[in-house]
């Protein structure tokens, strides 16, 4: 079988045969049924008290629509349809319109894929299936499965990631850099009111600091798979921290002077992203950096830079 997404979103524009087949109370029971444990034609029945074709046949428009998975298997006598959900939550939403007006390329990094960290414990790192490595042991991170991280946290240290210089290979001039990830404080269990100053550097210029109110736990993060025990980090605070020659800002507001020529990107082959917890700050607090399959938003950490018009 094929592997269960936590969870599956309806774009209400395109996906008319998915909301078609949520428009009917049996194929919603049926789905309620499903999302608690695997059953055949007639278990369906037998629980909702409904003809085996009359579930036959909405098992049929389901599986059509993508909303659930069947599979053939011996019985005792002939064969039976296995029935799953493929999906754990859904979320019906509308596509953010874009702004034909701005100009700019995304590069989204996987959290993994960091060229260099340096941390202390209580740390660690995890896919979105199982821990990766040993917790609270800092080698763990050069485990090569860290490709696959969804999690990464520390009480104190930094991540540094490498990005395509597209300064350097766009004949049009780059006038804002803006990197955007989840992030949340850390502490043994959570609290909301835990601060931290995590801080971001790019090519080894520090641009500012962000106070993070909290590690979050009051409930699951949107896409934090099930096996993440509650008592741990859920989900983080996506944050922008962007660079031009008006200076630095988070969310834009502005929190230094630093600006885009003071990154001297035309030098490099790469930028480079560095983000975490100095030990000598004044809020020392841990950071988790949530990526795909954890946390609200199912996102690396992504690298947007906007280019002139002119």
């Amino acid at each position: 079988m094929e592997e269960v997404e936590t969870t599956l979103i309806i774009n209400p524009l395109d996906d008319i045969a998915k909301l078609k087949a949520l428009a009917s109370e049996p194929r919603i029971q049926m789905l309620s049924l499903l999302r608690q444990k695997t059953l055949n034609i007639n278990e369906i029945s037998d629980t909702l008290k409904l003809p085996q074709s009359t579930v036959a046949t909405h098992i049929s428009i389901l599986e059509d629509a993508g909303l659930i998975i069947t599979e053939s298997v011996k019985a005792k006598k002939g064969n039976q349809k296995l029935c799953h959900p493929s999906f754990r939550e859904l979320l019906v939403q509308f596509p953010e319109k874009k702004d034909e007006s701005s100009d700019y390329v995304d590069i989204e990094m996987p959290i993994g894929l960091f060229t260099d960290c340096q941390v202390t414990a209580p740390c660690g790192l995890c896919s979105s299936e199982k821990i990766i490595g040993l917790l609270d042991i800092p080698d763990s991170f050069l485990n090569p499965d860290r490709m696959k991280a969804g999690l990464l946290w520390c009480g104190s240290g930094t991540f540094e990631y490498k990005f395509p210089n597209n300064y350097l290979k766009d004949s049009k001039k780059v006038n804002k850099l803006e990197v955007s990830m989840e992030l949340s404080s850390e502490t043994p269990g959570t609290n909301s009111n835990w601060p931290s100053d995590i801080t971001v550097w790019i090519n080894k210029t520090e641009i500012g600091t962000w106070t993070c109110p909290g590690d979050f736990g009051d409930k699951r993060g949107k896409y934090t798979p099930l096996w993440w025990k509650l008592e741990g980090s859920q989900y983080g605070l996506l944050k922008h921290f962007s660079v031009s020659e008006e200076g630095s800002f988070i969310d834009g507001e502005k929190i230094s002077d630093v600006k885009l020529s003071d990154l001297h990107m035309s030098e490099h082959h790469s930028i480079r992203v560095r983000v975490g917890v100095k030990e000598n700050s004044e809020h020392v607090g841990g950071m988790n950096i949530f990526g795909k399959g954890f946390g609200n938003y199912n996102q690396g950490i992504i690298l947007r830079s906007y280019f002139d018009h002119s």
